[in-house]
């Protein structure tokens, strides 16, 4: 039986919101809304919101930043992408957002998106994949050693000590992509040894980047069986890693999904197709094209499910429904049903190995409350009586 603590996440929509997927937002992403969904959270139980990245969002850093000001317990997952900052700066506005918010902070390190959003924001390796990830493992390594002045990882390349002495070659840092002489130390995070990293993918280099470097391995929503083939994957990884460098590391398991929880069934899935029931063909059209160009793992995945449950009305499996990545990208897949529905497909996944999950349904307002009132008292009572 898998005995962490299992923790929640909800999502913030800082590209818009409404009732419906694939059309113009009813709800634009204005300072007040995004500040009233984080403290509805905050009240629901959510332990953080994960703020995303994106040419389509709000800055997440300046989000977080909004947010935490307004909240008193709630933490935020906030989204950087190594190849538009320089990891020393987001070190430091990691520590300074950790230490203004009394140890809140917690960073989500994303590779990439669409090859057009990497191309848009100007990132130089928009068609390269694994030299992304690659870039990946440097940059996270680098961010340790500006937060705490180590690495963390058998991997890095450090100068050594120089013939004077001085620390800040002893500190430094060679690779690739990255080379930095003796990166500045301050300010200081209020959590040790830094704030927690996540790290999502589903390709090899992903895992091996999660398993060096990355506190959670985070994977978009699949069915179960999938989501205990990747997590077999990640552990023989970790055994590779270990054999060939020593190092032991356990990243905890993180999915991301969206839910719908409706008094019945039968509710429940209307409410499901009403969501993308405004998507127009011409939408829908040029959404499968964009996702058909991506080189990313993850994505691949989801619309190999969407292909594969495209017969049987897109259902996964029980509760489990990809209509959504007809028009959504990203982690797309819906857990739809009763409270108990929802509650037994989520410890499901708890019993596989995941301690994390972040999930988002629409309106993110009014479905944070949702779950909150009628999902986490349950899935707590019961997990625990499992555990």
């Amino acid at each position: 039986m898998h005995t962490e603590e299992i923790r929640f996440g909800w999502f913030l929509p800082t590209s818009g919101d409404g009732r419906y997927v694939g059309t113009d937002p009813e709800r634009e992403p204005s300072l007040d809304y995004l500040i009233e969904v984080a403290q509805m959270a905050e009240r629901s139980g959510f332990e953080f919101v994960l703020i995303p990245t994106g040419g389509s969002c709000l800055d997440s850093w300046v989000v977080g930043s909004a947010v935490m000001s307004h909240t008193t317990r709630l933490n935020a997952l906030v989204a950087v992408r190594p190849g538009l900052i320089a990891p020393v700066l987001a070190a430091r506005m990691a520590a300074s957002l950790d230490q203004l918010s009394g140890g809140r902070a917690m960073i989500n390190v994303v590779t990439g998106s669409s090859v057009q959003d990497l191309e848009q924001l100007g990132d130089p390796l928009a068609h390269a994949h694994d030299d992304r990830y690659e870039r990946a493992m440097e940059y996270m390594q680098v961010m340790k050693l500006a937060l705490t002045g180590s690495a963390g990882s058998a991997l890095s390349e450090f100068s050594g000590e120089a013939e004077d002495g001085s620390a800040a070659a002893a500190n430094s840092f060679e690779g690739k992509y990255y080379q930095f002489r003796g990166p500045v130390h301050t300010p200081i995070a209020v959590q040790r040894p830094h704030p927690p990293l996540y790290l999502g993918g589903s390709s090899l280099i992903a895992k091996q980047a999660a398993v060096q470097h990355a506190d959670t391995f985070l994977m978009w929503g699949e069915p179960h069986e999938w989501i205990a083939g990747q997590i077999a994957e990640m552990e023989d990884v970790r055994k590779e890693v270990l054999r060939t460098t020593g190092i032991d590391r356990k990243p905890r398991y993180g999915l991301r999904a969206q839910v719908l929880i409706r008094d019945t069934e039968e509710e429940a899935w209307a409410a499901a197709w009403s969501l993308i029931s405004h998507a127009s063909p011409d939408t829908l059209r040029q959404a499968q094209q964009s996702f058909a160009k991506t080189d990313a793992a993850n994505q691949s995945r989801q619309n190999e499910l969407r292909e594969l449950s495209a017969a049987n009305d897109f259902v996964l499996g029980p509760n489990l429904w990809s209509g959504l990545s007809l028009v959504r990208s990203g982690g797309a897949m819906l857990i739809v049903g009763t409270a108990q529905q929802v509650t037994d497909v989520l410890i499901r996944y708890a019993e596989i190995g995941v301690s994390t999950f972040i999930l988002s349904g629409y309106p993110h307002l009014e479905e944070a409350d949702n779950f909150g009132q009628q999902v986490l008292p349950l899935f707590r009572e019961q997990w625990s009586q499992r555990r």
